[in-house]
């Protein structure tokens, strides 16, 4: 009876609720009838700022002979290797050491440590220690100490004064491989240098593609957003503030110390607020210009985020096989359809982005889904 005279009600006053009512029964006993009161929230009323007057930014790049260099330059890294010199260590060697710690008469490394690889110019010990290995050869034994900085990581150690006794044991230097028929083979390619180097530049292209799209999307999110302002239903942030804190809340109950879930909350309440407002504008808009899912679009999308893996047939099988799998990707092609929307009538003006810029991690913005 609550269901369907609330249901009633709701359509006879044209309400839109946000989420599930609370129910407060007013009269329930025999012969009384029945009467309550429904607390709920509403989904807010507005109307989009108009699309003419957003400003957003379109991000080109290409990939130039330096950047190809750069990628293959990095693919001969993945695959260096080392081999023993007789010589004095240099920036960039792997120094065998045995070696022990010290602060005061307390051993830092439960004795001598044997074997121990020290790249010079990678991930030190304690700052200098690196410093001290170069000019070093097989069979010098070194005894030196080290003034640790008061904001070391570790507690114990940071502005303490630490021993070390080194012993030289091996010298390997780093060997690029040359970018020859032998190279380009352990990458799948038969042998010819000009297909390998051609190679690379499709999956630089295509990556960059795939980056561009997302920073243009994002930029012109940020713009919607900025022009859009309404009061956001509480109980859809607090649905959307629990989804991004699942991975968190099993980690806690699986007894996870570093989990602090209240900071977590403060940390990506922001993020839930931003989904929520970008949701209902964007559903908004797809309401209101009468879009609906480009299948073309959705199986051209679905073919090539399948390009990046060994098997793209099974990944295209994967998606099509289940609808949830398959509305996740109809989801991203209508919000992208609401992107090109934006773009086809905003103030657009092209702005020029280097490739390593681009792709470069994203580091202190953590990237998240943008709605």
């Amino acid at each position: 009876m609550i269901q369907s005279s609330f249901h009633q009600a709701v359509n006879d006053e044209n309400l839109r609720p946000a989420g599930m009512p609370r129910i407060t029964a007013t009269a329930i006993g025999e012969g009384e009838g029945l009467s309550y009161i429904a607390d709920f929230e509403v989904l807010p009323d507005f109307e989009p700022s108009p699309l003419e007057n957003l400003q957003c930014p379109r991000f080109v790049c290409e990939v130039t002979e330096g950047d190809l260099e750069a990628m293959v330059q990095r693919l001969r890294e993945q695959r260096r290797t080392r081999r023993a010199v007789e010589r004095p260590a240099a920036l960039n060697d792997e120094v065998v050491i045995h070696f022990e710690g010290k602060l005061g008469e307390e051993s830092l490394t439960d004795g001598r440590l044997e074997n121990f690889r020290v790249v010079l110019g990678g991930r030190p010990l304690v700052p200098g220690f690196e410093e001290k290995l170069i000019g070093a050869e097989v069979g010098s034994r070194l005894a030196f100490e080290l003034d640790v900085p008061a904001d070391y990581g570790n507690e114990k150690l940071a502005g303490k004064t630490v021993a070390f006794d080194v012993e030289v044991v091996g010298i390997n230097e780093s060997v690029l491989p040359e970018v020859d028929a032998d190279f380009v083979k352990t990458f799948g390619v038969d042998g010819d240098v000009e297909a390998f180097r051609a190679d690379v530049r499709a999956n630089m292209e295509r990556e960059m593609r795939r980056a561009l799209k997302a920073r243009t999307k994002s930029a012109v999110l940020d713009a919607l957003l900025a022009a859009n302002s309404f009061t956001l239903p509480e109980v859809l942030v607090a649905d959307e503030l629990n989804e991004l804190l699942q991975p968190y809340h099993k980690a806690a109950e699986q007894g996870n110390p570093g989990v602090e879930l209240e900071a977590l909350k403060e940390r990506y309440t922001p993020l839930a607020k931003r989904r929520v407002a970008l949701g209902l504008i964007l559903s908004k808009l797809i309401d209101e210009n009468k879009l609906s899912v480009d299948r073309k679009r959705v199986r051209s999308t679905i073919e090539e985020q399948a390009q990046s893996y060994e098997n793209p047939e099974q990944v295209v099988n994967w998606y099509y096989s289940d609808k949830n799998n398959l509305r996740e990707i109809e989801n991203l092609v209508l919000e992208d359809q609401v992107v090109d929307l934006i773009l086809s009538k905003a103030a657009v003006t092209e702005q020029r982005v280097d490739f390593a810029t681009l792709m470069a991690p994203a580091g202190a913005t953590e990237q998240q889904p943008q709605s």
